[in-house]
Parts: structure tokens; C-alpha cells; sequence
């Protein structure tokens, strides 16, 4: 069986899609969309994409930002906005520009939705499978007051989000649009920012993930950022995940920046989130086409994800994960790199292997044979192809290796053909075969000619 083809892979990511379909559809997910991503030619597909997740069951919930274009109407009418640090002190003067800005953005939106769903199929009754969305007063606001010494005016806060309503919405299928706009309980209108919007509903609705979409690339190794050497990345350098602590270690690295930086303050919100309680944060660049289904349904994603979430763990193998490491080690076997081995070989040492699960799929697994004497074999090292610049051979072996000195082994080993360049990246030092233990030595295969590597564990 050949399964380490293009045609293998694409069977991989579409039990990775329908995975996440059965796991996350039903739940509600808020999209805060940048501004400058509605000017943006992709605009329409991310739309697309979004009446798409709407139509399957998905319960999608979007804040648009409108900072810029409200920005640019002041301008055309000649008003000079004034701030407290990052925040628009909203004069009485431009509220009702504000006003009108704002819901022009969450119109473009709507209108966006209608348009992506067009594409849907006929239902059985022959109506269009379209996609529903209302524009609401679905924040309750209070004005910010005097901060500092300056009238804040009708500039607000978050008080409460409706949630009742929005969930009324949401079983009927319909997409609930949160405008930059609040109401106090008389009916009193505030500007009030649109990240603060999508922090308040996340939390509020149970959100089980928030979209931050925009049009910044975010954090890549190596950037203009400093980032600790420890956090793993993908393709192109991109930072695929971060803990909220890993977050946390960048932003203080780069406290250079105060403020105004987009890739920061986007990080900086989805920490606030993280840290709130919701699941998982991830930041989108709405320049690459189907990034959020890309991020959505499949491990790798497209994006940078902070997570609280057991989302990736090192675990003892079980017996149904027998045929997925066998399908990671068969490219290996038929290229002689590992010894063959059957279901039957596997489950007689099933306490011996380690598997590495990233979002309920196995994507890497090892063995630790303990051989006597002391010492113990690292065998079986398989990883996923795709996930590569993950690392996740490296950090299996590393979890071997503290489970050995954990059994009281003072020496690890392996034998290998071809892989000996990696092993000694990891510390490990060829060793001559009579200082193996000596069943080990009456099990070596002499055709093979493998030659054995040891790491004295100390």
C-alpha cells in the first residue's frame, strides 16, 4: 500500500475536515473583521466562506471594526477626532457620523453575507439555501465619563451583550452583526470599540473560538519581532500556535511598542480572550484565500491560534491508535529506515510506545524498550510528513528520555541506518555494539549493519 502520496494526503485532510465538522458544528464562533479586510478584493470569499460555516451548522457571529472608514467620513466632513491614548473620544458633534459609519460598515457585511450565499443550492421546496443576517442593538453600553481629566463624551463601554437575542437569532439560523454602537437602558448611543465588542460577546455567547480576521501577516521567525527560541513554527516561519504564556513572553519582549502596532495589539487581544475563557483565539490574514476554513478544519491551519485548551498532548498508546501509527510508519518500513512491523508486533509492547495526538489525530509516535543493564532502546520514531517543522519527533524522544530517567535507566540507545545526523542533533553519540545490553546483542539483526548511537542520561 502506497500512502505517502499527494493523493494520501488529500484523504488526510478531509478526515481532518469532517473531525472538526462533527466536533465543533452547533458551536458559536465570533468573527471580528478588521476594517481594511472589507476593502480588500478577498472580502467577497471570506464572505463566502462564512455564509458557508453559516449554512452547515456553524452559529456565526461577526463584529466588523470600522475605525478607518469612520476616520475617513470625519475627515470628508471636517471633523478632527481627539483621543485618550487609543481611544476616540466621540464629541456630540460626531456621533451621528459615527453612527452612520459604522452601520454603513455592518450593511457592506450583511450585504457581503447575501452575495456569498448566493451560491447555495435549491432546498426541496425550491427556495435558495441562502444565508439570513441582522444588524442589532444587541450591546448594551455606559459612557466611559471622565478618565483622566477628559470628557470621554459619547465615547462607552460594554455593559452587557444581549445575549438572549443573539441566541434567539442564532437557533433561527440567522447571522447576528454587532455595529460599533451600544445603547445605555434610555436608548443613549456610544461608540464603543469594536475589540472590546468581540472580547464581551465571545465570553458572554460561550464562544468556543474567536476570529480575529485581518490583513496583517502576524508573527513569523524569523520578523520584526523578538520571539522566544522554544515556540515551534510552520511553513514559512509562520508561529502556528502559542499558549497563553508563550503569548504573554512575546508581548513582553516587545514592549517597545506601546500601542498602534496591529500584529501586538491583535496578540495582546487575544491573550485579554484567552485568558477570559474562550477555547481558542485565532488570528487570520484575510489576504490568503480560505484561510479561516483552512484554520478551521485542519490541524496545521493558516493562522496563529492561542489556545488554553488540551489541545496537544504526549500519551500512552492505545489500541486504536494502532492502525495510525502503522500508516506513519509504513513510508519508513518500505524504505528500510524502520523494521517491519504488524499490528501483532505493536500490541505485545503497547506500554512501551508514546504517540503524539494534536486535536484528537496521531501525528508522530516512538517506542522505549527496556533492555536491562540499565539501558533502554528509542525505537519506532514515526512523525507525519506535514507536520515536520513542528518538531514533534524531537519532542517524542525528549519525552522518552524523561520517562527513562524516571524508570531509573542511566542509558538510552538506538539503532539506525540512516537517521544517525538527527540523532546527534539530540545529544546522542555512536557507541560500539558490545556496550549494548546483552539480550540487545543477541536480538541485533548483523544484515541490517545498523549502528548504534547512545546519550548518557546523568
Amino acid at each position: 500500500m502506497d500512502n505517502s502520496g499527494p493523493a494520501w494526503s488529500q484523504v488526510d485532510l478531509i478526515r481532518e475536515a469532517f473531525h472538526y465538522q462533527s466536533r465543533f458544528e452547533g458551536s458559536t464562533m465570533v468573527f471580528k473583521i478588521d476594517y481594511p479586510v472589507i476593502e480588500d478584493p478577498g472580502f467577497p470569499y471570506l464572505m463566502k466562506d462564512l455564509a458557508l460555516l453559516a449554512r452547515t451548522g456553524f452559529r456565526v457571529v461577526i463584529v466588523p471594526g470600522a475605525k478607518e472608514w469612520i476616520d475617513a467620513v470625519l475627515r470628508e466632513y471636517g471633523i478632527v477626532s481627539r483621543y485618550s491614548g487609543s481611544t476616540r473620544i466621540t464629541t456630540a458633534a460626531a456621533l451621528p457620523f459615527v453612527e452612520m459609519a459604522a452601520f454603513h460598515v455592518a450593511t457592506r457585511v450583511m450585504t457581503g453575507l447575501a452575495a456569498g450565499s448566493s451560491g447555495g443550492s435549491m432546498g426541496p421546496t425550491g427556495s435558495l439555501n441562502r444565508v439570513d443576517a441582522v444588524i442589532g442593538n444587541f450591546v448594551r453600553a455606559q459612557g466611559l465619563g471622565v478618565e483622566n481629566g477628559l470628557d470621554m463624551e459619547h465615547t462607552g463601554a460594554v455593559e452587557r451583550i444581549l445575549t438572549g437575542s443573539i441566541g434567539r437569532m442564532l437557533e433561527l439560523g440567522v447571522v447576528p452583526i454587532l455595529p460599533c454602537i451600544g445603547w445605555s437602558p434610555a436608548g443613549k448611543p456610544y461608540n464603543v470599540s469594536s475589540d472590546e465588542i468581540a472580547l464581551a460577546a465571545s465570553t458572554a455567547l460561550g464562544a468556543i473560538k474567536l476570529f480575529i480576521v485581518t490583513l496583517e501577516s502576524g508573527f513569523r521567525a524569523p520578523s520584526a519581532y523578538k520571539l522566544p527560541e522554544t515556540i515551534q513554527t510552520g511553513e514559512n516561519g509562520r508561529i502556528i500556535r502559542l499558549t497563553p504564556q508563550e503569548a504573554e513572553e512575546v508581548l513582553e519582549m516587545n514592549l517597545w511598542d506601546s500601542g498602534g502596532n496591529k500584529p501586538l495589539d491583535e496578540l495582546r487581544l487575544a491573550l485579554r480572550a484567552s485568558r477570559a475563557g474562550v477555547e481558542r483565539v485565532h488570528i487570520i490574514d484575510a489576504k490568503e484565500e480560505g484561510a479561516v476554513l483552512r484554520e478551521l478544519f485542519s490541524n496545521l491551519g493558516a493562522g496563529t491560534m492561542v489556545y488554553t485548551d488540551d489541545y496537544e498532548a504526549i500519551r500512552p498508546l492505545k489500541n486504536r491508535d494502532i492502525p495510525d501509527i502503522l500508516r506513519l510508519m509504513e513510508p519508513l518500513m518500505q524504505q528500510d529506515v524502520l523494521l517491519r512491523r504488524d499490528p501483532e508486533d505493536i500490541r505485545e509492547k503497547k506500554d512501551d510506545y508514546a504517540v503524539f495526538e494534536i486535536d484528537g489525530s496521531v501525528h508522530a509516535c516512538a517506542a522505549l524498550h527496556d533492555w536491562g543493564e540499565g539501558q533502554g532502546e528509542i525505537a519506532a520514531v514515526a512523525t507525519d510528513p506535514a507536520y515536520a517543522d513542528m518538531g514533534l519527533g524531537r519532542r517524542i524522544v525528549r519525552c522518552l528520555m524523561d520517562r527513562a530517567k524516571k524508570q531509573g535507566l542511566r542509558r538510552v540507545f538506538v539503532l539506525t541506518t540512516r537517521t544517525q545526523d538527527w540523532f546527534e542533533l539530540l545529544g546522542f553519540k555512536e557507541c560500539p555494539l558490545d556496550s549494548l545490553p546483552k539480550r540487545k546483542q543477541e536480538h541485533y539483526d548483523r544484515e541490517r549493519k545498523s549502528k548504534a548511537y547512545a546519550l548518557e542520561l546523568g
